[in-house]
């Protein structure tokens, strides 16, 4: 697999070239439907760059923390979180900058994970009503899988467990996903226990969860191809570190390593229209 390494530079006030800066430690990064623009997380706010390198946009400023942006599948939308009302609520602006809208009001942190297929909504993670069966031991590590217009409305539980990183299947309601089972911290390395994440496969038909990595290790991610035949993840096997890794979404026993990068783990996976891939590594895009 070809692996390029972004160069960018973020630029602090109005064309100040004096506040010029080199980043490291990127966090969130999504790539757009088309491929051709990154939006990220860097100190607290959403910036785009585009996918060829070179000056990154900032798109919301101030006091506040904004992370984990979410395209819409035209690229004309960013989702994110932010907390400049207090709580973790989720914003909808134009991936061109401008005023954002708020569109979620629950006290609980809201955490965006992806828009529908048709655009319509945000999916977004949150610990609002765990099933009954759940709440013998109520944790907010154990979130429910929502949606809510992206113009604003009445939200609406699409899952009641913990899914996270939804990738839509050609019926745009069937998706595959990676679970949580536990307190783990998401940024330990190295674990091999129950409670690792997985990927899954929910059909939106019959109710079912198939599990498609069910292994002692962390599998997380999952990114699907234009044509919903290959999966895309992120995965901590074959003794080392987070890789991507794929597998024909009809047999996942054949795993493929795309990656072979040592030392540290990668993250943030991500794919455009093209087949571009996008993640980071060492702190830094590619």
């Amino acid at each position: 697999m070809r692996k390029s390494l972004l160069s960018l530079t973020l630029i602090f006030g109005s064309a100040l070239l004096a506040g010029a800066v080199t980043p490291l430690w990127l966090r969130d990064v999504q790539i757009s439907p088309d491929g051709s623009t990154l939006a990220f997380t860097y100190k607290g706010d959403i910036f785009t760059v585009p996918v060829s390198g070179g000056t990154a946009t900032r798109l919301t400023s101030g006091d506040t923390y904004e992370q984990m942006p979410v395209w819409s599948p035209d690229g004309k939308q960013i989702a994110f979180a932010s907390d400049r009302n207090g709580g973790t609520d989720i914003f909808v602006m134009s991936s061109a900058g401008g005023q954002a809208r708020q569109i979620t009001f629950n006290s609980a942190a809201e955490l965006p994970e992806a828009f529908t297929p048709d655009g319509k909504n945000v999916v977004y993670s949150a610990y609002i009503q765990a099933p009954a069966s759940s709440l013998v031991y109520p944790t907010a590590r154990m979130t429910q899988l929502w949606q809510v217009p992206a113009e604003g409305g009445r939200p609406e539980r699409v899952l009641a467990t913990p899914a996270k990183s939804p990738a839509f299947l050609a019926d745009g309601k069937s998706f595959l996903y990676y679970d949580v089972k536990g307190f783990e911290d998401e940024w330990r390395k190295h674990h091999t226990s129950s409670v690792t994440r997985d990927i899954w496969r929910y059909d939106a038909a019959t109710g079912r969860h198939t599990n498609l990595t069910d292994r002692p290790g962390e599998d997380r991610q999952p990114v699907l191809s234009a044509d919903g035949k290959t999966v895309y993840f992120l995965s901590e096997r074959d003794g080392g570190s987070f890789n991507v890794y794929s597998f024909p979404i009809d047999n996942p026993s054949q795993v493929k390593a795309l990656t072979s990068f040592a030392t540290h783990p990668v993250r943030f996976l991500s794919r455009g229209a093209d087949g571009t891939l996008a993640f980071t590594y060492d702190g830094e895009i590619y």
